[in-house]
């Protein structure tokens, strides 16, 4: 099989990996690939990945058997509907379907006709009605941008004052603004191959969304990942799957836009059950990185059987025993404007995906965007994987970055619990 990956993150680096250690797979392309997927993938040239006739292009010239889509802008934008309209399977849903993450406020129509648990919501779209839903909704605010943010488009605050700044900032931007009541408890990410109403999970993997140690700083696109929960109940994905992910792919049935590709259900384990946090259209980043480490069976017979609907007769993943962890190197200024073209050492050891890097005409790999690394360590045991992952970031070296030195930490350490 001949596959061509769509982005060039360390999800899409995760993605060739895997791949690559997939018998079934005869060839691998990467559109547009990065640094370090150039050794594992040809890199035939793709200017814009957001263009669906530049992408169908590409995968005719290069007789691509399967095109996995992994970003979410390209799926908003529609390329999966130009792959599907020229017969090459996608592994991505439609533009319509993608509105799941494209709106949250869509999300929120889905999951209400759905009748899924969800936090409370408001959509504001002129500065006239925000005190009023401030005072609506109290400390501590959940401020969204109701469209793509590459996960940088929130804010969790108890200050009133910044609440209102970022939502006032949203909307001189021209983007609506998604109030939503705060919903305690940890937090999980469950992946799941969804093809209209079969749904195939992955496993539980937990992020760290903020920038710093304890949670400390803004958003950002994600610090690290751990996978699979020592902490999560036993019912936990199937109880998702039965109460969360089946009802949301019936009502997208059910309302004419069937959703084929990765559902990624972002969940608040509260003390009444597991609630949406959110839906993304597609793997998450970084927590690809940590649930593929751990996969054995045939990653591109589970993609191919969702993008041409045999996802029903497909059988389940099978999982190395064990835990992998994921650490992110960022430049200096992530999550704003960043240093690029920092000479990086260490980068081609094994465990290390690229994401923001690009080779010099002298064979340097530099930095090139903001999340630039990310390290993959796995072991018997979470601290054991914990502790390789930091051995290999200890041996890469970006001037001037950074890396929270806490992932996975307060899980080896006991502290994290679902209420009860």
């Amino acid at each position: 099989m001949r596959v061509l990956v769509v982005g060039s993150g360390a999800r899409e680096h995760a993605l060739l990996l895997a791949l690559a250690a997939d018998p079934a797979v005869t060839a691998l392309a990467a559109a547009p690939g990065n640094a370090g997927t150039a050794g594992l993938a040809e890199h035939p040239g793709l200017a814009d990945p957001t263009s669906g006739p530049a992408v169908v292009d590409l995968a005719r010239r290069w007789k691509a058997d399967l095109v996995v889509v992994g970003p979410e802008a390209p799926l908003v934008a529609g390329v999966g509907d130009a792959l599907r309209e020229a017969g090459i399977p996608c592994f991505g849903p439609t533009a319509a379907a993608a509105r799941i993450e494209g709106s949250k406020a869509f999300a929120k129509d889905v999951m209400a006709a759905a009748g899924v648990p969800t936090a409370a919501s408001e959509v504001v779209d002129t500065p006239a009605r925000l005190d009023a839903v401030l005072d609506e909704f109290g400390a501590p605010w959940v401020v969204k941008d109701d469209g793509l943010a590459a996960g940088k488009g929130v804010l969790v605050t108890t200050d009133r004052d910044d609440a209102r700044a970022h939502a006032c900032g949203l909307l001189e931007d021209g983007h609506p603004v998604l109030f939503e009541s705060f919903l305690d408890g940890p937090e999980v990410s469950l992946f799941c191959c969804v093809d209209g109403t079969d749904v195939v999970p992955l496993l539980p993997a937990q992020d760290a969304k903020r920038l710093g140690d304890d949670d400390a700083g803004p958003n950002t696109g994600g610090m690290g990942a751990y996978a699979p929960l020592p902490w999560a109940p036993p019912s936990l994905v199937d109880d998702v799957v039965e109460r969360i992910v089946r009802p949301v792919a019936a009502e997208m049935v059910r309302r004419g836009t069937p959703f084929s590709g990765l559902l990624y259900a972002g969940l608040a384990l509260t003390a009444s059950g597991p609630q949406v946090v959110e839906f993304n259209a597609r793997f998450g980043d970084p927590e690809t990185q940590a649930v593929l480490a751990l996969m054995r069976s045939s990653l591109s017979s589970l993609l191919l059987a969702t993008a041409t609907g045999r996802l029903g007769s497909e059988p389940a993943p099978t999982w190395a025993d064990g835990y992998a962890v994921t650490v992110v190197v960022a430049a200096e200024g992530y999550p704003g404007a960043v240093r690029t073209g920092e000479v990086i050492t260490g980068s081609e050891a094994p465990g290390v995906l690229h994401a923001g890097t690009r080779r010099r005409d002298d064979g340097a790999v530099v930095s090139a965007g903001g999340r630039v690394l990310s390290v993959v360590g796995t072991g018997d045991t979470l601290a054991e994987a914990r502790a390789d992952a930091y051995a290999r970031v200890g041996a890469v070296h970006l001037p001037a970055g950074h890396a929270r030195t806490d992932i996975a930490r307060a899980a080896v350490e006991g502290r994290i619990a679902v209420p009860g």
